[in-house]
């Protein structure tokens, strides 16, 4: 079983996961883009039992997602790094961003979502990654 571990850029927040994500892939929906300040946001869906905060605690906040179902998006209160998202539709479920991991290389994203609000000026690539337009059924 694999330990994951990660933290903000200050370093206030650290956390462990251990186990294999449910789910890993490139998010393109507008969403997180505006949380991200970037095309995409890289993220690992994790069951919540395997989730530890080391240290710190993260500021949410909440939106409606597509769906109508809540996202809580957790960032650092200090430094302002985006770490966890929970998800009404997965309660027990915890998505952490791959870039808040100490070794990003372990994330191996294995799709693309929401692939309709892509960024023309960063086009997603002719992969073999599966991609949908939307979130796919879970």
């Amino acid at each position: 079983m694999t330990t994951y571990k990660g933290r903000c850029e200050c370093g206030d927040i650290s956390y462990e996961v251990t186990g294999e994500p449910l789910l890993s892939g490139n998010c393109h929906c507008r969403d997180c883009q505006r949380a991200t300040g970037s095309a995409m946001a890289a993220v690992m869906l994790f069951p919540k039992e395997g989730f530890k905060l080391l240290q710190g605690e993260a500021k949410y906040y909440d939106l409606q997602a597509d769906s109508g179902n809540r996202i809580s998006r957790g960032f650092c209160p200090n430094c302002g790094s985006p770490m966890f998202s929970l998800l009404e539709m997965a309660p027990d479920a915890i998505a952490i961003k791959a870039a808040s991991l100490d070794d990003p290389t372990l994330y191996h994203p294995a799709m693309h979502l929401y692939t309709s609000s892509a960024q023309p000026w960063d086009p997603i690539p002719d992969d073999e990654l599966a991609k949908f337009p939307k979130m796919p059924d879970m």
